[in-house]
């Protein structure tokens, strides 16, 4: 009897491996109709998981974020070629200093295989007004 090449996700080890393998064929050149099959099955494998898994309404879109860039092993400049936007502008998204835009929302949903209200949630920016506040009065709390 044939073993399985996949199976349903049980583990945390396990839904790294096959983000890692997902992340690897997405990456190859190599385009088949067979290759196009295993990277489907995977995403689904990998979906699952994550909907049982995690409770996305308790996290902010960029903490979210940073957890998937930390779970895929991506850096800051892996957003700027993903999401064809300026390195500026994702240190200002990861440093609260600019929200997501429709575009970069549907964009990270479509990458990450998440529903875009992942991403589309208020959450509370840090304006540089908040800093000078805090610079000139330390004990302000607002």
């Amino acid at each position: 009897m044939e073993t399985l090449k996949y199976k349903v996700i049980k583990s945390r080890d396990q839904y790294d491996n096959y983000c890692k393998t997902l992340d690897a064929l997405i990456f190859d050149d190599n385009s088949s109709p067979q290759k196009e099959d295993e990277m489907e099955l995977l995403t689904l494998l990998i979906e699952r998981y994550d909907q049982e898994n995690s409770n996305f309404e308790e996290v902010d879109p960029v903490r979210l974020l940073k957890s998937l860039m930390e779970d895929h092993h991506l850096k800051s400049k892996d957003l700027v070629n993903i999401l064809g936007v300026s390195k500026g502008l994702i240190s200002d998204i990861l440093n609260y200093k600019k929200g997501l835009s429709k575009e970069v929302i549907r964009k990270l949903s479509s990458h990450f295989k998440l529903g875009q209200e992942a991403f589309n949630r208020p959450y509370e920016l840090r304006s540089l007004d908040n800093k000078k506040k805090l610079l000139r009065n330390p004990s302000y709390s607002g």
